[in-house]
Order: structure tokens, then sequence, then C-alpha cells
């Protein structure tokens, strides 16, 4: 074999691994939680299905409970249908986010706070980026998320956050790191959800308490989609625009016309904070991308 040769087969192997390696990275969930996660908190306050795929979270004067997923990644979609807490659920907030859990960490957070009885819930989202956060905002849902389920998404990809409700747009960050405003770019997360007593500050500031008479408090589980790349400890691959990573192609790069209409909707008719006007917090020294266009 000459020298020809030999050349061509080390690199179509190579081509080939560095395929095989772009198309691995990306993952379909299996649908089952028992597969795809591990309890992380009060094992007795999580309550699977026989088939694996729905779950309940309990919160009682005795704990709370939470699960994670059993791997990281690197850009993606998650999506889960959730019924929240009903009744009287002041106190209470239910969290699902991607975390990196690194003291420097990067976030992407859905908390949602209960309200008293007849009130609506509160759906707060925040953005951790290399460790700084206070990037709040609040809007209340179009419709009673404790009546059934709802599919609450996370786009994550190189260009931005696209936090959505049953597909519409209730929150946007857009990669405007070229500027110096941080971005969750380089960290591989973790997905984690948490039923827990937040009254100190989670209804009216801290007002309205928890009242355990009321309770348990018990939030819904089903039908989740985690579509993302897995962490192989080489970030080249989940950076990658390829088929596999279909979030980071082009058209994933921005909202398309549809979704702005929507995402206008949200912010003009259901939005209740922004952490972007609240100039008493920040006394005019705004973060960064309070400046640049939302998309």
């Amino acid at each position: 074999m000459n020298n020809f040769h030999t050349a061509l087969i080390f690199f179509l192997g190579f081509v080939s691994f560095n395929l095989f390696q772009v198309s691995v990275a990306s993952v379909v969930s299996t649908g089952d939680f028992n597969k795809d996660f591990f309890v992380i908190w009060s094992p007795t306050h999580v309550n699977t299905s026989a088939d694996g795929h729905t779950r309940t979270l309990k919160l009682d004067q005795e704990s709370g409970a939470g699960f994670a997923s059993n791997q990281k990644f690197l850009f993606g979609q998650i999506d889960m249908q959730i019924k929240l807490v009903p009744g009287h659920s002041a106190g209470t907030v239910l969290a699902y986010y991607l975390t990196s859990d690194q003291p420097n960490r990067d976030e992407i957070d859905i908390e949602f706070l209960g309200n008293i009885s007849g009130e609506p819930y509160i759906l707060q989202t925040n953005i951790y980026a290399n460790g700084s956060d206070n990037r709040e905002e609040r809007i209340h849902l179009w419709f009673d998320p404790t009546k059934d389920f709802h599919t609450y998404s996370i786009l994550w990809n190189l260009h931005q956050i696209v936090i959505m409700v049953d597909t519409i747009p209730v929150r946007l960050y857009r990669n405007h790191a070229d500027k110096g405003a941080a971005f969750p770019r380089w960290q591989p997360m973790s997905l984690k959800v948490t039923l827990w007593n937040g009254d100190e500050w989670a209804t009216r500031g801290g007002q309205d308490k928890i009242n355990w008479t009321k309770g348990p408090f018990i939030a819904s589980f089903r039908d989740y989609k985690i579509d993302a790349c897995v962490w192989k400890r080489n970030p080249r691959f989940c950076r990658a625009a390829s088929p596999a990573n279909w979030w980071n192609q082009y058209k994933f790069s921005s909202l398309t016309s549809i979704q702005r209409r929507w995402f206008k909707w949200v912010r003009k008719y259901h939005m209740i904070y922004d952490y972007c006007q609240d100039n008493e917090r920040f006394q005019n020294n705004f973060p960064r991308e309070c400046f640049f266009p939302k998309y």
C-alpha cells in the first residue's frame, strides 16, 4: 500500500469518526422518567407510574422533592408537560431549569410561583450567565395551569435562549456576547425539577405563607422530550450546526415572524415585571443586554 492510499484511509477514518461523534451528540429521550432522571431529593415524595411515563412531586411540612437528568447537555431543546399545584398554592415554588452547578454557573430558570385560591400563578424566568443573574421577568399565564397539562419548553442554542409555553415564546435572551453581555455558551447543564417551600419571597414578596392545612401540594409531569447535545467533554461537537444539532442551524437563530407576533402579545398583555425596566433597582445601570434588540 503506497503512502497516498494510507493517507486516504486515515483521512476517511478521521472524517467517519467525527461524523459519528456529531451524529451521536443528539439524544431523543426515552420518555421514561426512571431511565432519564434520578431522584435528588426526598424519594418518598416522588411518585412515578409503573410505565415510567408520568411522575408527581409532593410538598408537605416534612419535605419537598426533586429530580435531575442523568446526562448533561450543551444546547438543544427540552419540552415537559406540567400540571401545577391546584387550589391554594401560595408560597409553593415549582422550579424547572437547566443548570451547570458551577460557582460561576450558567442557568436557565423557569419558576412557577403559587398563589392564594382564585389568584393567578406567576411564571418567573431568569438567566444566569457566568455566575451573574438578576435577569428576572414575570408574566401571568393566559390559562389556568392547574386544570390541565401544558408544554413548557426551553430552546437553547448558539444564538438565543427561547422559553415557550405551548410553543408560544414568553422569554427571549439573545447572544450578545460579542458586545459584552454574558451568554451561557460553554458550560454543559443538567435538567432539574424541584418543588419546594419558597414562602419567604415567592407570593407577594413573602406576605402570603404556605397554608399547610391545604396540603399536600402535588405537581404532575408527563410527555417530556429531551433533544439535546449530550456532553462528551468536547464542545466542538455540540457547537456544530450539523443535521443532528438542528437547533444550531440558521433558521433557529431568531424568532420567526409568527413567533415575534406572539412574543409581542405576551409582553403587551401578560408581562408584569421586566428587569430591563426596573430603574429603581438598577439606578440607570442596567445590564448590557437591556440596550440591545430583543430579536
